[in-house]
């Protein structure tokens, strides 16, 4: 399945500056390692060293939040916005 990945502004140099990008697979976990092959490096500042998304990065598929979804095995529907979001401290 053909998604949108919505990619933060912290990621977008390894998407040569493009905020959104195509993207194919049946699930996230799919998603993520065609974002991989086609922008070597990603996949690393998504998912830790164990392959599990990483503590302060959320990412969603359309509204859902995939961690109270099936994580890394959630559907990707042709057509579905995919948003990463790293989480953002301060004070």
């Amino acid at each position: 399945m053909s998604v949108n990945v919505r990619i933060p502004t912290i990621l977008r140099s390894y998407t040569g500056g493009d905020s959104e990008v195509k993207a194919t697979g049946n699930t996230l976990r799919e998603v993520i390692s065609d974002l991989d092959a086609n922008y070597p490096g990603i996949a690393s500042r998504i998912l830790d060293d164990a392959g599990k998304i990483r503590r302060f990065v959320n990412v969603y598929v359309g509204d859902e939040d995939v961690r109270f979804a099936q994580g890394l095995d959630t559907a990707t529907p042709e057509g579905a916005q995919i948003s990463v979001i790293p989480a953002v401290a301060g004070g």
